[in-house]
């Protein structure tokens, strides 16, 4: 399975989403740390969930490291998150 559909799947059971894109932007990190030929490597994460409100920026990324602890600590380098409770601009 590819690492961004892991990612795709980990955040979907943890925070059950109501929009979720994870998109892969190893094509622009070649030649960057932690870029590998192969790709998987950077990715940008789009998530509007309930689970986020009240929460601060800083937490909703914990939160997000956390469900993701394995993939971070295997092959991602990177992790943009923009993470939104519903209603947020």
């Amino acid at each position: 399975m590819a690492i961004r559909d892991t990612i795709s799947n980990r955040l979907q059971e943890a925070f059950k989403p109501e929009s979720l894109q994870v998109v892969d932007e190893s094509h622009l990190h070649e030649g960057h740390a932690g870029h590998r030929p192969s790709g998987e490597t950077h990715f940008r994460v789009y998530i509007v969930s309930e689970a986020f409100k009240g929460k601060s920026r800083v937490d909703r990324h914990r939160m997000i490291n956390s469900a993701l602890a394995a993939e971070l600590a295997g092959g991602v380098h990177a992790l943009a998150i923009h993470a939104k409770a519903p209603g947020e601009g």
